[in-house]
């Protein structure tokens, strides 16, 4: 706790003060106002008691005026505490869930910015748990924890300063039973909060573990794996329990400590006061009864804030995990060549308002000048090395071209690095060594949104999202008609199947589209490549999920598409890339044949060996 505590919680209140700064201050003005009312009601005690019940008990003719209008005084303070209770209350949830709302803005927002690289290597059911468990700490935090420690801390300056200004003595009396109370706290406290700790970061674990088994539980059913997932579940679940445990026993036992030694401190008041009053030490019967409420004024607030203790260290230990998340690095983009609408002037080709179907890049200089190239999708690797991590070289001295509208296709084994190649290309990754141009142009030197703008990708595993057909095809570019989404839909070979549905286009897809085929899904990823209408396409596997028949509808649906482009292709199905200009072998990151098929075929090398069955892709 010590290591974050300090910075994150600052960090933290500065969420919560930034823009509730007047709401802020309506809570501080309450709490004092209620703190006041609670310390005044115990002071008016004493007069209470002396001033006006014990004279009428002395009284023939008591008149009960007096005592009447003190009383009515004592509940007018009674009310000012509790409406002013309620408003800090009420005012500290809806400073909490603004200050929630602005969190999650920007945890959402930051996320949109971080590289592949750390969704690649971070589990997405740990990141899913920064956003509901961890956030929700915070939430009990700020709405509860936060104004009660103030208010806490107010009632405890405010009755020390009263219980002095009555009797010093017992003051000293409080003082020493609060010290043990509060060494007993510590005691307990840190023995819970390291357990409150590992307890968020058991339950990030977890989370992931139960995203992982419900997204594959196909599989699971296929392998019979049933009693080994339940296993791998039992251990997390039993370590959340241990962590939970251990955390919870320690805070548990925490209040009824603090109750019990509450009461004990009345009993050594009520002793102590006794015995001062019979020697002389001029207190009064109602000066004990007021310090006694008093003493209950000045433990309950720490006893409220050694229950509040363990909710602050969670919520701390989830907002670190917060903040970590905000602090991850995001992707950084050096690019200053940005695409744009184009036309010709004569033989000049200018920047144009508005969508001409016609692309350039635009490339200023530094001398003030600023050229137009046109997008034409030829991409160039030249003596490109890359590693995943340092000192593990995936690829070794790749270097290839595509000219426009050719078709270039790698194969090789699982590892062998084609896919990394594509990753390169939109810049997922960033290349060690070597260049990569794009229509003659670094694309270190383009920036990554305009070059992804200019890519379009069908990859492997199709994901689609809740909404309507048209509107997950209508992803590929979100200002295409109705009309340019069903021609892509045609062009992709999926109306045919669209105009089944029940709804046709406006079918609502649900759950990543479970109620449609894989064969069906991926046709409708197809379908949102080509209403992006790119001048450059990256199909990895995009017909690996799709059988036999449909594949052959597919694939005319995808020379159509490919017509005219430049366009990768990552296959295992050598069929799919016989009609290619160009054939990549890789092998371990290394270029080892090129060449169109009927060349590779005639080298009868590793090629011919996989065509013919003699190796088999792995």
């Amino acid at each position: 706790m010590r290591k974050f505590s300090g910075s994150t919680a600052r960090r933290l209140m500065g969420y919560i003060v930034r823009g509730n700064e007047l709401r802020f201050t309506v809570v501080i003005l309450s709490i004092l106002v209620s703190a006041s009312a609670s310390v005044g009601a115990s002071v008016f005690l004493e007069s209470l008691i002396d001033d006006y019940i014990s004279p009428l008990l002395l009284a023939s003719n008591p008149d009960f005026s007096g005592l009447v209008h003190a009383l009515s005084m004592m509940v007018c303070l009674y009310l000012a505490g509790i409406l002013c209770g309620f408003l800090y209350n009420w005012t500290m949830a809806s400073i909490s869930q603004r200050s929630l709302k602005k969190i999650r803005d920007q945890l959402f927002s930051h996320m949109q910015d971080l590289p592949i690289k750390y969704f690649d290597t971070h589990i997405h059911g740990d990141v899913m748990s920064v956003y509901t468990n961890d956030v929700d700490t915070l939430r009990q935090m700020i709405s509860q924890s936060i104004p009660q420690g103030i208010s806490s801390l107010v009632s405890i300056i405010a009755v020390l300063c009263t219980m002095i200004a009555m009797s010093w003595m017992l003051t000293l009396v409080v003082l020493a039973c609060v010290a043990c109370m509060l060494l007993i706290v510590r005691r307990i406290a840190g023995r819970s909060s390291a357990y409150f700790i590992k307890q968020q970061a058991a339950l990030g674990a977890l989370n992931g573990y139960i995203e992982e088994m419900v997204e594959g539980q196909k599989v699971v059913k296929v392998f019979c794996h049933e009693q080994k997932a339940k296993e791998g579940f039992d251990v997390l679940n039993d370590k959340l329990c241990e962590c939970a445990r251990e955390a919870n026993k320690y805070a548990n036992i925490l209040m009824p400590a603090m109750n019990n030694l509450g009461n004990l401190q009345y009993v050594i008041i009520a002793i102590a006061g006794g015995s001062i009053a019979l020697a002389g030490g001029g207190i009064t019967l109602g000066t004990i009864a007021a310090f006694l409420q008093l003493s209950k004024s000045f433990t309950q607030p720490i006893s409220q804030i050694s229950q509040q203790l363990n909710s602050i260290i969670m919520a701390l230990a989830g907002a670190k995990r917060v903040f970590e998340l905000m602090d991850e690095p995001v992707e950084q983009d050096g690019g200053y060549v940005t695409l744009v609408n184009a036309k010709y002037q004569g033989d000049d080709l200018v920047e144009a308002d508005e969508r001409t179907g016609t692309w350039a890049w635009k490339h200023p200089h530094e001398d003030g000048t600023v050229t137009y190239t046109r997008l034409t999708g030829d991409v160039r690797f030249f003596d490109v090395d890359f590693a995943y991590e340092p000192d593990k070289p995936i690829l070794h001295n790749i270097s290839l071209y595509a000219k426009p509208g050719q078709k270039l296709a790698f194969v090789g084994a699982t590892g062998a690095g084609k896919t990394t190649i594509t990753n390169l290309i939109n810049r997922f990754y960033d290349i060690a060594d070597g260049k990569i141009r794009y229509d003659g142009i670094n694309i270190n030197k383009i920036k990554k949104s305009d070059l992804r703008r200019s890519l379009g990708i069908v990859l492997q595993d199709t994901n689609l999202f809740t909404g309507t057909v048209r509107e997950n095809i209508r992803y590929g570019r979100l200002d295409a008609s109705d009309e340019e989404v069903e021609a892509a839909a045609q062009l992709a070979n999926a109306d045919e199947f669209i105009r089944r549905l029940p709804e046709g286009y406006d079918t609502m897809l649900t759950d990543n589209g479970a109620n449609l085929s894989q064969g069906q899904r991926q046709l409708i990823a197809i379908a949102r490549a080509a209403v992006a209408d790119p001048p450059v396409m990256i199909l990895d596997e995009a017909t690996s999920s799709i059988d036999t028949r449909t594949e052959s509808l597919v694939q005319r649906g995808m020379d159509s598409l490919m017509y005219g482009r430049t366009v990768f292709v990552i296959a295992h199905r050598l069929s799919t890339v016989q009609n290619s200009d160009a054939i990549m072998v890789l092998d371990h990151g290394r270029i080892i044949e090129r060449g169109n098929h009927q060349e590779l075929i005639a080298q009868r090398g590793t090629y011919y060996q996989l065509y013919t069955g003699a190796f088999e892709l792995e």
